[in-house]
């Protein structure tokens, strides 16, 4: 494969193949003895989407689009206290999948992250929004705000902060 079809293929599993080959005419061309990296550059506005689109990934359960827009090199924090905090931070998106939401499959019924307000800056995502669910176990209903900090690096969510009100989960999650 060409250095060309090497971006554009980048491109496309980033999600960011519409944009017109023309602008694939030139790529810079590698320095001797350094692998070339092709950067893409997103504005507020694209890291914001790409935000909301991991959200309504989130919520139709296709597991494909999150690992598509997560780095493989994710840096993930679940809130201090937390009951996902035991394993943090979790590296890569197989930590991601099989430490967080792997288990809040397990663990939860009907469990909804759902956004109210999606905040570009910069490279900076940050998302308020509400928790939602009833723990399995327990029974416990789970109705928690929340505050998440995305990082946003060449059309992949680079680091994640999550915080939340972790006494409300520890509660749901803790039989009575």
């Amino acid at each position: 494969m060409t250095l060309r079809q090497n971006s554009i293929a980048a491109l496309a599993a980033a999600g960011l193949a519409c944009l017109p080959v023309a602008a694939m005419a030139a790529p810079p061309a590698p320095m001797a003895g350094v692998n070339a990296v092709v950067a893409v550059t997103t504005t507020e506005a694209d890291n914001k989407t790409l935000v909301e689109t991991l959200y309504r990934a989130f919520a139709a359960g296709d597991g494909a689009t999150i690992s598509g827009i997560l780095s493989p090199d994710i840096v993930w924090i679940e809130a201090e206290n937390g009951p996902y905090a035991d394993l943090n931070p979790y590296m890569g998106p197989a930590a991601v999948f099989e430490g967080v939401f792997g288990r809040i499959g397990q663990q939860w019924q009907a469990f909804a992250a759902t956004p109210v307000t999606v905040l570009p800056s910069g490279d900076r995502v940050v998302s308020l929004g509400r928790y939602t669910g009833t723990n399995i176990a327990t029974g416990e209903v789970l109705d928690a705000q929340f505050v998440h900090v995305f990082t946003v690096a060449d059309g992949k969510i680079v680091a994640f902060q999550q915080y939340t009100d972790t006494a409300q989960w520890v509660d749901a999650v803790t039989p009575d």
